[in-house]
């Protein structure tokens, strides 16, 4: 973890022109502030816009190597919270460059700050206003949509992997929860916190409508790998097939984008009745 940072008036760097930006939705709310030109690398979880992918890597933002980041003589590393390990981010902290942790709760209301926060941080406050302002607009547009839904909720468990024969998903508190509940769904793991591995008797009373996996090669589920657990299987999600995959930073960002793949789910989730 980060030590308590600088005020809002001394995390101002409009003048940066050698960026490192680690964490998918900080580099996506880079680019939609027109800011992209001045990220110099990224990590591996930046994966859009599709340019960003020619940029130099630092590596997984949980496994960061201060010596690498820093051979790219960055004038400011932008972090979300939670890049790691500890040490490599305190040995940047003691490097002189300036580093600006940006909070990325796992909520839709951490959506507008979050994009200010990277705004004011390049000098771009203006711009990410205007931003946070259109995303919170579209989510609200869809909310009216969802409220005025005449048909019961779907279920929607959202399988993150397999962890030793046993389903891990996403609880409360997560960014799957919140994206499951913006596109106007129930998740069926709610009672758990977190990301949890759940026992056969927990998915059978958890009893989704749908499963929900992200489309990621290092976590790439088929519906043929899900309802083959026969705890699935036996679900109304395995007994009609239900199954999504959608792109992970798409679907669990939490940041510009997040108003089109709430729609793009709650699409997918109620066919009948809300359009993509």
């Amino acid at each position: 973890m980060l030590a308590a940072g600088p005020t809002l008036a001394e995390t101002a760097y409009p003048d940066a022109r050698r960026i490192v930006s680690i964490g998918g939705t900080v580099t996506e709310i880079l680019y939609a502030l027109g800011a992209g030109d001045r990220i110099v690398a990224i990590d591996t979880t930046s994966t859009y816009p599709e340019a960003v992918t020619a940029k130099p890597n630092v590596g997984y933002m949980r496994q960061l190597s201060a010596e690498g980041i820093l051979a790219q003589k960055p004038d400011l590393i932008l972090a979300e919270s939670g890049a790691g390990p500890v040490e490599a981010m305190a040995i940047l902290e003691a490097s002189g460059t300036p580093v600006v942790s940006i909070p990325a709760p796992p909520n839709a209301e951490g959506i507008a700050p979050k994009i200010e926060a990277v705004g004011a941080a390049v000098g771009k406050s203006q711009e990410a206003a205007t931003l946070a302002r259109s995303v919170e607009t579209r989510l609200a547009a869809l909310k009216s949509d969802i409220d005025a839904l005449a048909v019961p909720k779907k279920r929607v468990l959202f399988v993150l992997s397999f962890a030793n024969g046993r389903v891990m998903a996403a609880g409360s508190a997560t960014a799957a929860d919140a994206m499951i509940a913006l596109a106007g769904g129930v998740n069926a793991a709610g009672d758990a916190h977190g990301y949890k591995p759940m026992s056969d008797e927990a998915l059978i009373a958890a009893a989704p409508d749908v499963v929900l996996v992200m489309d990621h090669p290092a976590r790439h589920i088929t519906a043929e790998e899900a309802f083959a657990v026969p705890a699935l299987k036996s679900s109304p999600a395995g007994q009609s097939g239900a199954f999504i995959a959608m792109e992970g930073l798409y679907l669990l960002g939490l940041g510009p984008r997040t108003a089109e793949a709430a729609r793009d789910l709650a699409a997918k989730l109620y066919p009948e009745t809300i359009k993509p």
